[in-house]
């Protein structure tokens, strides 16, 4: 987990759900070991979660909603966007936010 951008308003962080499986894959195994290598390569799940302070709600990207939202933080890296602009990209994004947040 990364956090991305934190502001008055909104969190972003980006999510490795499978980085240790990945990690232990890309390790070769040994000529002789008993253990397989996995004969296809394992695709990344990742996404991101977007948190709206203003009204506590938060909703979290993954599949093509994931691949958009990583083009704008490539995009983004390229052209060094105001924080207006950041925020109402954010906003954007966050208009789909169901989910409440909870604090255990």
């Amino acid at each position: 987990m990364h956090m991305l951008y934190d502001s008055e308003s909104f969190t972003v962080t980006h999510m490795l759900a499978n980085a240790t499986e990945l990690a232990a894959a890309a390790v070769p195994e040994a000529a002789d070991s008993v253990t397989p290598v996995a004969a296809h390569p394992a695709m990344a799940r990742h996404g991101f979660e977007i948190i709206d302070k203003r009204v506590g709600k938060e909703v979290y990207l993954d599949g093509s909603w994931a691949e958009l939202f990583q083009q704008q933080i490539a995009a983004w890296q390229v052209r060094t966007p105001t924080q207006e602009e950041v925020e109402d990209t954010l906003e954007g994004y966050a208009e789909l936010a169901q989910n409440p947040v909870l604090v255990h």
